[in-house]
């Protein structure tokens, strides 16, 4: 597989529509074509890059049922965006890429959702051995807005006017960041459960993780009176996490809503997991894994 180094690089291996079609089918299929709509039934080659399902009498191409189905962007510049939303280390705004690419800010932002809703293959790893577990708080300082959007009655870890976001992290492991409603017991729990298996759990004095001492083995420090390490305590990996992703987005993107912050949170996830990857490798698994379509309008009203 061809090493992709920089921009250029992808403008020079894929000069026309037919080589990202051949590279996409060599992601995809290595050979073997697959229906994706009866993946035992044979299938036929037929003219213009396309298949025919025999089960269902279907007809397909490499596109159907991936993140560029049904899109009327010619595949040289989604896989530049591609390139550009996955080597840019925090991420790429939609007027940018609109200008590099040469489309629309509306395309360019309802690409990049596209290409962030394929990221969440990298935030769903099982977590074992030590574990660090801490929660952020995305939406900005009440006292830093204009007056008619400020938030009266804040306090510590209130929601009123923030998204939380939990993370959890295996040391000199994978990571799994998820938007919660709030940091209660009943709600971060669940998580917890679902993504940690066999760990021994650090997180800070935050009354939210009292449950967890009943599953796991878990210790914590005390934020509150300044203790931040205890020997082998401390939660400083995962904590770094949540200034990574709150840096970029007000670096970034200024401002995401809480309906479509999950998107952005799997896109930074999937860049810290795959942080020891080369940039095409990063660039192919991506493509690899590209089988999620996202809808306009799943997106706005979904």
């Amino acid at each position: 597989m061809q090493d992709f180094n920089s921009l250029i690089d992808i403008f020079t291996a894929f000069p026309d529509e037919q080589s990202c079609i051949n590279h996409l089918e060599q992601l995809r299929w290595n050979g073997f074509v697959v229906s994706p709509f009866d993946p035992t039934s044979k299938v036929y080659k037929c003219k213009d890059n396309k298949y025919r399902c025999k089960n269902t009498g279907k007809y397909f191409n490499v596109k159907t049922n991936t993140l560029f189905d049904s899109s009327k962007i010619e595949l040289r510049k989604w896989l530049a965006a591609i390139w550009l939303v996955t080597s840019h280390k925090k991420g790429i705004s939609s007027l940018q890429l609109s200008r590099d690419i040469d489309v629309t800010q509306k395309t360019a932002w309802f690409m990049l959702q596209r290409i962030r809703n394929c990221f969440g293959i990298e935030n769903n790893d099982d977590l074992n051995n030590t574990v660090e577990i801490d929660e952020t708080y995305v939406g900005g300082k009440s006292k830093n807005r204009h007056n008619s959007k400020r938030v009266d009655g804040l306090q510590g870890r209130s929601v009123k006017d923030k998204t939380p976001v939990l993370g959890m992290i295996e040391r000199k492991g994978k990571l799994v960041a998820k938007v919660v409603k709030n940091t209660s017991c009943e709600v971060l729990t669940p998580q917890i459960v679902k993504f940690v298996k066999d760990a021994l759990i650090y997180t800070d004095e935050w009354w939210g993780y009292n449950s967890i001492k009943k599953l796991f083995k878990h210790d914590y420090v005390n934020h509150r009176t300044s203790e931040y390490v205890r020997g082998n305590v401390y939660t400083n990996t995962i904590e770094g996490f949540g200034s990574i992703l709150k840096r970029g987005i007000i670096g970034i993107y200024h401002f995401t809503s809480k309906q479509h912050l999950q998107r952005y949170v799997d896109e930074f996830a999937f860049r810290y997991n795959t942080r020891k990857c080369t940039e095409s490798g990063r660039f192919n698994l991506l493509l690899r894994n590209s089988e999620h379509r996202l809808t306009y309008k799943e997106l706005i009203y979904g």
